[in-house]
């Protein structure tokens, strides 16, 4: 296929098809997953890991500043120009190309950038969440980069994450922002119910700190395992009985027992007459289906309607 790389002016809910895009989806993961490292290695602990994502802005995926001695440094993810790109408040900075390398060169090369610049950080080698993990230092499997399907899953989650901040705004309790966590590789926005949850035994730390309080959860993937493509999920942890028998919008949403949450195939919003109105039925209708049967307080968490 071509390697034109179709800029963020075009279309903006282009195909993605989980087959095509395979290799560079997990080379970028494993990518992801050093850089989101070095911020978590170096920033405070916030509740719910919040000190772990990325987040969507203008060019790709960045860290937000991250504190490092008396200053900050910031990376990014450039899906236009496609570098990686480490700026400090110094006025210094670099820059490393993304092309195909394997995850093992990326590391090399990326943790040499941060030494030139005076950052010293050490991240655990070993990828999260993910089946047969091989350590970032040792991976020479995953080494694919194309440039085209970077540039429009970055695009896919412009569009997502603006629907996200849409949505956030309606609520009035707490709730997380719209982040791209790197371990799932997922774009997430959680509500609270403002309650502790029940402690989950036999957790272990990050599970029980996630979901310490009660959350109704929605995002998007590229998909996997089972689910051979793309697409948006909302499920409420714990999950309030009748959940799952809950009406919820549009037509194509259904219920999956086995992840036990609410699935719409991104392929199916990207075809609706307006992607972002199925979007928000989605979102709206899935968050209905956890807040009325976990019976939240929405006289008070929700701001009222125009």
């Amino acid at each position: 296929m071509s390697t034109n790389v179709i800029r963020a002016g075009s279309e903006a809910w282009p195909e993605l098809p989980l087959a095509a895009w395979q290799d560079t989806c997990s080379t970028l993961h494993m990518w992801s997953q050093i850089v989101g490292k070095v911020r978590l290695a170096l920033s405070p602990k916030l509740n719910h890991w919040w000190e772990v994502p990325l987040y969507v802005n203008a060019v790709g995926l960045t860290t937000s500043p991250i504190p490092y001695m008396d200053g900050i440094f910031e990376i990014q993810f450039d899906f236009i120009h496609h570098r990686l790109i480490v700026q400090t408040n110094r006025a210094t900075g670099a820059t490393m190309k993304l092309e195909p390398r394997s995850v093992a060169d990326f590391y090399r090369e990326f943790m040499a950038m941060l030494a030139s610049l005076g950052i010293e950080v050490k991240i655990w080698t070993m990828p999260v969440e993910i089946p047969n993990p091989i350590p970032f230092d040792q991976d020479t499997q995953h080494a694919s980069y194309d440039p085209e399907y970077a540039n429009r899953f970055w695009r896919i989650l412009v569009s997502c994450d603006s629907v996200f901040k849409e949505f956030r705004a309606r609520f009035l309790g707490k709730s997380s922002p719209s982040h791209f966590f790197w371990g799932s590789f997922d774009l997430a926005l959680t509500r609270f119910s403002g309650r502790r949850a029940p402690e989950r035994v036999g957790a272990d730390p990050i599970t029980r700190e996630a979901y310490s309080h009660e959350v109704i959860s929605a995002g998007w993937w590229p998909g996997g395992g089972d689910v051979a493509g793309a697409a948006f999920y909302a499920y409420a942890a714990p999950e309030p009985e009748g959940f799952s028998q809950h009406a919820v919008k549009p037509a194509q949403a259904f219920y999956h027992p086995q992840l036990k949450e609410f699935l719409l195939m991104y392929a199916d919003v990207r075809q609706a007459a307006s992607p972002r109105a199925a979007l928000l039925e989605f979102l709206q209708s899935t968050y209905d289906a956890g807040a009325d049967t976990g019976e939240w307080d929405r006289t008070e968490l929700e701001k009222a309607s125009s």
